[in-house]
């Protein structure tokens, strides 16, 4: 049961993300009209930051 509901939070986590992700694409296109696909990098070096911050941890 332990592991249900760790998968459960985990499922809501990353779908919490990806929404994230996509609210900031929707609202680039929305107001420039194109979509940024730059949104990428930016993700991807505070992928980078939080798992160096973890390192230090």
């Amino acid at each position: 049961m332990d592991i249900f509901i760790q998968q459960i939070i985990n499922g809501l986590v990353l779908g919490s993300v990806y929404a994230i992700i996509a609210l900031g694409y929707t609202m680039v296109y929305g107001i420039l009209g194109i979509i940024n696909f730059a949104h990428g990098d930016v993700l991807m070096i505070g992928a980078m930051v939080a798992l160096s911050a973890i390192g230090v941890l």
